[in-house]
């Protein structure tokens, strides 16, 4: 027995090691609690490949060069011990670790999502500067019987003879019905420390949003983030329900987003956003950073061809590249422009973005904001909407366009992965584009 181990601890016990991939997957190994030490000694390895896999677990090689071309070499999973966690689901003990993907030489892998965003954190520390970031995360949970359905249907508690029982936006009824497995949520977050806060109800059936508390780590908060995605899938197997992190599970129903706040502190612990009564100035131009760069990085926040369906004019997802003062039809909000609370909140993802690299683009905006004068234009508001406002795109394959020309990406995300991500989505969008619907067969052969 190790010494992390005592009487309680369940024989089966393990420890998972995770490794987050492109499309925000987790990959990794599951190694006996008992052989937990040479997790520590970074002798876990896989292939590099592994966090490079399309949404189908191809590894694409004849597009990224870097499977059996090279082949197909291990990388090693380096642990980062703060994230280490209980698995409250799994045999009694049990824990789990993220990891970065190293090359075997030891430097950090340009494949990996982690090593992107730590990357653009060290061109925030070279300003003296540490951005704040909390995120809320929106899901829906459903029947668990999803596989044998035709469509998936919200859980049985929530619906009438089989159809939703109708929008449920902060219902208390809503949250009281799914209590048992709300519950269950809670308490496998904070056993795995994380740093859940109010929880509520939002539009669609099943629906519901989960806020994360501000952490002056990005890098921990997307951690927390892919942690939660996680509790959320294993707390509705307990109970035989599905979560999931579509964007838009439901066609009658709202899109799932991933709304994300940001206030930026110096090394003295002062929120540089602070406008203390006056214009906000930094704030302004670091809104102006995020939304000139929005365009090139809608890829990264509607990363799947279900993620345009949530673009919908004259819904919460915005569909304008604007801004406003307390507006949640904006593209970027600004909450608070005075006191520690000054920050901007970023409303265009979708709750299928892979975190690490949400950030990553949303944070690289905010360097250009940082780094130059930028005029984001006049706010928009209810009685005084954008009309000059850039559109972002409802098509798969025009984002994937935007992202690989763009000369942003390939310096926030590195030349070589931004053109492996652009050309596996490439493949997706296309692929998507060539697949005759069930709308096809509904609506054109009766007709046609």
């Amino acid at each position: 027995m190790t010494d992390t181990q005592d009487a309680t601890v369940d024989p089966q016990a393990r420890i998972e090691v995770l490794l987050v991939g492109m499309n925000g997957d987790l990959r990794g190994k599951m190694i006996p609690l008992s052989a937990e030490e040479k997790v520590w000694k970074n002798t876990v390895r896989l292939p590099a490949s592994t966090q490079s896999l399309d949404i189908w677990g191809d590894d694409n090689d004849d597009l990224t060069g870097i499977s059996l071309t090279l082949g197909d070499p291990d990388g090693i999973c380096m642990p980062d011990k703060r994230t280490l966690a209980a698995m409250p689901w799994a045999p009694n003990g049990s824990k789990q670790v993220l990891a970065t993907m190293h090359t075997l030489e030891g430097e950090p892998h340009f494949v990996c999502p982690r090593a992107i965003l730590a990357r653009v954190l060290k061109r925030f520390d070279a300003l003296g500067l540490t951005p704040v970031v909390a995120t809320e995360l929106e899901f829906y949970v459903m029947d668990g019987d999803w596989r044998n359905m035709d469509r998936p249907m919200p859980p049985k508690a929530l619906t009438y003879r089989g159809e939703p029982n109708g929008y449920q936006l902060y219902d208390m009824r809503a949250t009281a019905a799914m209590e048992d497995y709300l519950t269950t949520l809670r308490q496998y977050a904070d056993a795995m420390g994380l740093p859940a806060d109010a929880t509520t109800a939002e539009f669609g059936a099943g629906q519901f949003e989960v806020n994360l508390l501000h952490r002056p780590d990005a890098l921990a908060a997307a951690d927390d983030c892919i942690y939660l995605k996680r509790a959320a899938e294993f707390a509705a197997q307990k109970h035989g329900l599905k979560s999931t992190c579509m964007a838009k599970p439901y066609s009658d129903q709202a899109g799932s987003g991933l709304h994300v706040h940001i206030s930026i502190i110096d090394q003295n612990g002062h929120n540089i956003l602070d406008a203390k009564g006056g214009e906000p100035t930094r704030l302004k131009s670091v809104t102006a950073g995020m939304l000139q760069t929005m365009q090139e990085a809608q890829l990264i926040f509607a990363p799947f061809a279900n993620s345009y369906r949530r673009f919908q004019p004259g819904s919460f997802a915005p569909d304008k590249i604007d801004w406003g003062f307390g507006h949640r039809g904006t593209a970027v909000r600004i909450p608070d422009k005075d006191g520690p609370a000054a920050r901007v909140e970023h409303r265009v993802a979708g709750a299928d973005a892979n975190p690490y690299l949400l950030l990553a683009a949303i944070l690289g905006g905010m360097l250009l904001g940082l780094e130059q004068d930028l005029d984001p234009g006049t706010p928009a508001s209810p009685n005084a909407p954008s009309t000059t406002a850039n559109i972002l795109t409802h098509d798969f394959l025009t984002a994937v366009d935007r992202f690989s020309a763009s000369p942003f990406i390939a310096d926030v995300f590195g030349a070589q992965y931004a053109k492996i991500y652009g050309d596996t989505k490439r493949k997706e969008a296309m692929t998507y584009l060539r697949t005759v619907s069930d709308f096809d067969y509904r609506t054109y052969l009766p007709r046609l």
